[in-house]
């Protein structure tokens, strides 16, 4: 599995734990099947386009950040981002051409001569098979590899686990969610609507004990914080394509009990700041503070 093929494997898994569908649900949502969306839950391969956007209209989730994750993931898999293959051997060879053999005299009348003919003619076409088979070793040895195919002496090797967080606690603090593997299956600790019409959601990953905030419905220049008592950790929205999908802040370190705030900051000079704070584990964490400008 291709780094890229990882995380879209992840985003996908979240977004599906956040639905709560079973596979089973999947299925009946959607037009594949229970072992299809099993397969492409479980990175064995890579789903199709369209189902990438049938997951995120059932999590509610933009689609843009999702569909260019699965076009890098696509163009590694299907080979077409790999480099392109050397020249068949039909093409002239980098270095100077063999010298040519010189041109066959007419055979002789007598016995011999056919026979020399037939001799040179296996010499000839056995050369050819040699090169032939060379260039079709070659062209083998270079076709991208798959998860699934066989090797020479054993079966297909299993697909790999999804791998765990790679930081904790303050190893976590200013770190990226997804590139942390974070961001699968995350507590969603509130989810607010700002007097724009942006969302504004603070999550939290238990394994990772750090906490960030995403925004999305966003205007270029629209602007999002998290703190968690520590560092004040930022994103923006900076062109129209982070506006048609979702940005999240980095992480910050937030402990059971602690509490995470995030404010939201809009483009326009007249709007207002506006803040929701939630406390990590609460059974009703949302806690709204004051907007000041």
């Amino acid at each position: 599995m291709t780094p890229e093929h990882d995380r879209l494997t992840t985003a996908l898994r979240e977004l599906r734990t956040r639905t709560g569908l079973s596979l089973a649900a999947l299925a009946e949502r959607t037009t594949y099947s229970k072992s299809s969306w099993e397969r492409y839950l479980n990175g064995k391969t890579v789903p199709p386009r369209r189902a990438v956007r049938d997951l995120c209209r059932l999590a509610r989730e933009p689609e843009g950040r999702l569909l260019a994750l699965w076009e890098i993931a696509e163009s590694e898999w299907s080979g077409r981002g790999a480099r392109p293959a050397p020249a068949p051997p039909e093409a002239a060879p980098a270095g100077p051409s063999p010298p040519q053999p010189p041109p066959e005299p007419p055979p002789s009348r007598g016995p011999a001569g056919p026979r020399l003919g037939r001799g040179r003619l296996l010499v000839v076409l056995a050369s050819v098979c040699a090169v032939t088979a060379g260039g079709v070793g070659s062209a083998l040895l270079l076709l991208p590899h798959r998860p699934g195919d066989r090797g020479a002496h054993g079966p297909p090797s299993a697909a790999p686990s999804v791998p765990g967080p790679r930081c904790r606690g303050a190893a976590c603090e200013g770190q990226d969610p997804m590139h942390m593997y974070c961001g699968s299956g995350p507590d969603t600790l509130t989810t607010e609507r700002t007097a724009t019409g942006a969302r504004v959601e603070l999550r939290y990953s238990p394994a990772c004990q750090a906490g960030w905030a995403r925004m999305w419905g966003t205007r270029v220049g629209d602007r999002l914080e998290v703190t968690a008592g520590g560092p004040t950790r930022r994103a923006e929205i900076a062109d129209e394509v982070d506006a048609e999908s979702y940005v999240y802040t980095v992480m910050t370190a937030a402990r059971p009990g602690s509490v995470v705030r995030a404010c939201f900051r809009p483009a326009s000079a007249d709007g207002e700041r506006e803040c929701v704070d939630a406390r990590v584990g609460a059974a009703d964490p949302t806690t709204r503070s004051p907007s000041p400008r």
